[in-house]
């Protein structure tokens, strides 16, 4: 193998791929430099920190190499890695459900109708940044359906509830963060008086 095809930029996402399935461990380490950053992306958001991302990623990229032989070419490997690395993460949160804390619904305040002005002001940011502090189960739920673009029937079969506890789920999330966003803001608020 000539010097110029170790960093992988050569090789096309089928070759590389290809070469993977056929076992060459330096495809596979290109491969796994490739779309770390695209895997840890994803990771990261349905975990507490980043060491629990990392982890999500290497498992799941250890299931894309056992799976290889069943990967349909003609689909794109992004979207087909990135349906691994949600399972994965899905999985990994299902195993770890009896540690997650799960937050009372006599907690969650009854935001009534929504304050247009309040809704405008919700960024995507202020709502990842925020959806941090969401219980695993909401966090979930709420990056599988907005994110991710899952249907309550798919989120309930993926973590073994019903799709009514899944938008239930959902509309909890969506309170939660209102309620975050809005101590958020006085908080601001306050700090600049």
């Amino acid at each position: 193998m000539g010097k110029g095809t170790l960093h992988g930029h050569e090789f096309s996402e089928t070759d590389l791929v290809r070469r993977c399935a056929e076992g060459d461990i330096r495809s596979q380490e290109l491969l796994y430099r490739r779309y770390f950053s695209f895997a840890m992306s994803i990771c990261i958001r349905y975990t507490s920190d980043e060491n629990e991302a990392m982890e999500i990623v290497n498992d799941s990229y250890m299931k894309v190499l056992d799976s290889l032989d069943g990967y349909d070419h003609s689909r794109p490997f992004k979207s087909w890695y990135g349906k691994i690395l949600v399972n994965t993460a899905i999985d990994n949160y299902r195993k770890t459900l009896k540690s997650n804390e799960h937050i009372s619904i006599d907690t969650i305040t009854d935001a009534g109708e929504i304050d247009p002005e309040i809704e405008a002001e919700l960024s995507v940011n202020d709502i990842l940044a925020l959806y941090s502090y969401l219980p695993a189960n909401y966090k979930i739920t709420f990056n599988l359906f907005e994110i991710e673009g899952y249907s309550h029937e798919e989120i309930g079969r993926m973590m073994g509830v019903t799709a009514s506890t899944s938008r239930a789920n959902l509309t909890r999330a969506k309170k939660m963060l209102r309620e975050l966003y809005n101590r958020h803001i006085i908080l601001v608020r306050k700090s600049h008086e």
